[in-house]
């Protein structure tokens, strides 16, 4: 199965590819989509940077033929307005992976930094130590990347659990919810 990892960002979104065969992975590739540097777009023309972010996306699942992807959710920052930026970045991410039929999954930063050094607070420094060190790689990759690559990871540990846990007992929505002190439970 191969993996491509998305780390979403505005000016600077990290991605990374793994095969996974069996139990073991390998590194395919790695690096960054930058809005900020094209000359064609200024960095106040959101559309435009968006554009570079899907066209970018597009032409890693073209070149990679991934099977699967996976995302960073993303919470809310300080900053409400950089939220919602880096919210049309994500979007714009999973729109050019959902419009190549990919199946998509979602991890939030903790998770990811859970699974890769096994601190859900871990910093950028440990993260690309440990990704370094699980992909033998003979170098640290970019703090983006690292973290794009740990979600490839994280996603590679996860999925055969997840499924096997969606096949044993299937997810089903409520059919119906209880009111209790004005909340639906």
């Amino acid at each position: 199965m191969r993996i491509l990892g998305i780390d979403p960002g505005l000016q600077t979104t990290g991605f990374g590819v793994l095969e996974q065969q069996g139990g073991q992975l390998h590194y395919v590739a790695s690096g960054t989509i930058r809005t900020t540097r094209n000359p064609a777009v200024s960095l106040g023309d959101l559309p435009g940077r968006l554009k570079i972010l899907f066209d970018g996306i597009t032409a890693l699942v073209q070149q990679y033929q991934p099977d699967t992807a996976v995302v960073e959710i993303v919470f809310v920052n300080v900053n409400p307005q950089s939220t919602l930026l880096l919210g049309q970045a994500r979007g714009a991410a999973l729109a050019a992976l959902v419009a190549h039929n990919l199946p998509v999954a979602e991890y939030t930063a903790l998770q990811m930094k859970k699974a890769i050094t096994g601190n859900g607070r871990a910093a950028k420094a440990q993260i690309q130590a440990m990704v370094q060190h699980l992909l033998a790689l003979p170098g640290l990759p970019g703090p983006d990347a690292a973290d794009a690559l740990g979600l490839a990871i994280t996603h590679a540990h996860a999925h055969p659990v997840l499924a096997q846990m969606q096949r044993n007992s299937p997810l089903q929505r409520r059919q119906h919810a209880m009111l209790k002190g004005g909340r639906v439970y």
